[in-house]
């Protein structure tokens, strides 16, 4: 019998994850496509060391979440639901609300709706950084500007 070269499958770990700092402009991008693509960088998907139950993905700061396109009718037709959890307590209020009152939410559950369900996702939200405007505090990091 011969002898049979096995090959071992990479698993990150905790410590050897390097982890670095994106900016993403969202002037002019859809949202769904744009939150799908911030998601794959926050789990890390876009690296080759993606492992599933580790968190590998980088920090992403979005900026002009204010200036972002939803297609179709979804201005005037998208609702967002919430409860309070009292007995009548369901809240419903259009994106065109949201939209008014804070913009980066509506990005935010977009992202957050496209990730795992499960604890580690807790951990790759906290990761995202959204702001309205076009300044963000994180100049200190130097992110590296990418065009998705």
């Amino acid at each position: 019998m011969a002898s049979i070269m096995t090959q071992k499958t990479y698993m990150a770990k905790p410590a050897e994850v390097k982890r670095k700092w994106y900016l993403v402009d969202a002037q002019g991008k859809t949202l769904g496509r744009l939150a799908s693509q911030v998601s794959k960088i926050l789990q890390g998907k876009n690296k080759p060391t993606y492992t599933p139950h580790i968190d590998t993905g980088d920090f992403v700061i979005i900026v002009n979440a204010e200036k972002i396109c939803v297609s179709g009718r979804k201005m005037t037709q998208k609702v967002y639901y919430r409860h309070t959890g009292f007995p009548g307590g369901l809240k419903v209020s259009k994106i065109t609300e949201v939209f008014d009152k804070k913009p980066e939410r509506v990005l935010e559950m977009a992202i957050k709706g496209m990730m795992p369900k499960s604890i580690l996702s807790k951990h790759m939200i906290k990761k995202l950084k959204i702001y309205a405007g076009s300044s963000h505090p994180h100049e200190a990091q130097k992110p590296e500007k990418i065009e998705l």
